[in-house]
């Protein structure tokens, strides 16, 4: 699923932007995945602090999702590098998505995300 909004992402900017496309569509994919962590950790501590369990500080929580972060990063710079993008391209040409609802997809986590973090205080 990343991978198809990652192709429709690089392929909408390809014509304008040419090689800046690359860029882009890198920094849009880590920007999604990030906030999809970032709600789903929001999620997951805010269910515990309504429930009383004490699993993490929230100091710990935000250093532990700058670890993932990095992680992610650079996973995602490895997998979208070089031959997998010409082969993620070749099977995924004719889908089209809309650019707005593929940039409105992080925006939403985000929010969601921000809702639940006002939970824990």
């Amino acid at each position: 699923m990343l991978d198809k909004f990652y192709i429709s992402v690089f392929n909408h900017y390809k014509k304008n932007l040419g090689k800046k496309s690359l860029k882009l569509a890198l920094l849009y994919i880590n920007f999604l995945e990030l906030s999809i962590i970032l709600a789903l950790g929001a999620f997951f501590m805010a269910f515990a602090s309504q429930m009383k369990l004490l699993i993490m500080s929230s100091t710990k929580f935000w250093i532990l999702f700058t670890l993932v972060a990095l992680f992610v990063v650079f996973k995602n710079w490895m997998h979208y590098n070089g031959k997998k993008r010409t082969v993620l391209n070749a099977k995924l040409k004719g889908n089209k998505t809309s650019i707005y609802i593929l940039w409105l997809l992080p925006f939403g986590c985000l929010f969601i995300a921000f809702i639940l973090l006002q939970v824990l205080n």
